[in-house]
């Protein structure tokens, strides 16, 4: 962490400390831009941009950027787009919906096609605004849940990517932890009737994500972070999604890494395994790092950090 980070954690502005964003991402030699974005189902979006500094060469790549379930783009999320824009490439990423400073009920999401449809849309939104970007390599990111929205991406526009990086990707959910019959079904049926009621129980994500402690305490100031249980609707709509994503992992057909911790206990590193096993892609890696959590760009140790870090980088470089 920096030196501000590595100082008491407590009474945070952002989560690198109380300088303003505008500052702070002067010191690191990148631009930002935040604003909202009218998806075209009439949805209000918030989204972020996060870019290299001007220069007469364009940034090296696009990065379209996708959160995991409960977190939202302004908070630890930042540190990855801000690393991958020192670097050049651009990066965009927007709340889902439900999600950060975006529209709709906490953490509910009804239907992960719309949301989908809203990432696409937004993206399609930077490419028409920035004609330079065009002919760029443009690559998905998605962390989690993220993950399995970008292979659902793939599989509805398959030539609009040049790559995926996936971080833990929840793209099926592991018999260790999936809900045994009959659970899931009356999950599903109780769904029909109160689909936003918050009471299916699980463990604190960040309390089994996290492995620094500092670190815990300060992604737990992220003051957008959902705390409530999981909504009926949205565990029913993952599951569905879930178990739609891991009956197609043998058509996943774009380059992609997948990166995950063997410590993992919020997705399955063995699923993983069976995703890089599994695709058709020709140009196909994985990492997975001995005793490291799920998140793997945060949680862990500054070194630890580090590596994955190096390793996304070193397969952006080999892809643009």
């Amino acid at each position: 962490m920096g030196e501000e980070q590595k100082q008491d954690p407590q009474n945070r502005l952002h989560y690198w400390g109380n300088t303003t964003e505008e500052d702070y991402y002067k010191t690191q030699n990148i631009r930002s831009t935040k604003s909202f974005y009218t998806s075209p189902r009439g949805l209000s979006l918030f989204t972020r941009s996060w870019l290299p500094l001007p220069t007469t060469i364009p940034p090296r790549g696009l990065i379209c950027m996708v959160h995991g379930y409960g977190n939202d783009i302004s908070w630890t999320f930042q540190a990855t787009p801000i690393f991958l824009a020192q670097h050049g490439f651009a990066c965009f990423a927007l709340d889902l919906q439900g999600h950060g400073q975006s529209q709709g009920l906490k953490a509910y999401v009804p239907n992960v096609n719309d949301v989908i449809s809203d990432i696409v849309s937004f993206f399609n939104s930077i490419l028409t605004q920035n004609p330079d970007y065009q002919n760029l390599p443009k690559f998905l990111f998605g962390e989690s849940m993220g993950g399995a929205i970008c292979l659902l991406i793939h599989f509805q526009n398959p030539r609009l990517f040049s790559g995926a990086i996936l971080i833990a990707p929840m793209c099926k959910i592991s018999d260790k932890v999936k809900p045994r019959w009959p659970i899931p079904e009356i999950l599903t049926f109780v769904s029909r009737f109160a689909p936003t009621l918050p009471i299916v129980p699980t463990a604190d994500l960040v309390d089994k994500s996290v492995k620094v402690h500092q670190k815990k305490l300060i992604a737990g100031m992220n003051p957008m972070r959902y705390r409530g249980k999981p909504r009926l609707g949205t565990v029913v709509e993952l599951l569905r999604v879930t178990d739609y994503v891991s009956n197609r992992l043998c058509e996943v057909s774009l380059p992609f890494i997948v990166l995950h911790g063997s410590a993992d206990v919020v997705t399955d590193p063995d699923v993983s395994r069976e995703l890089f096993e599994k695709a058709k892609s020709d140009d196909k890696s994985i990492k997975i790092y001995d005793g490291m959590m799920h998140s793997l760009l945060f949680g862990e140790t500054d070194e630890n950090v580090e590596i994955v870090r190096g390793d996304i980088l070193a397969w952006l470089n080999d892809h643009c």
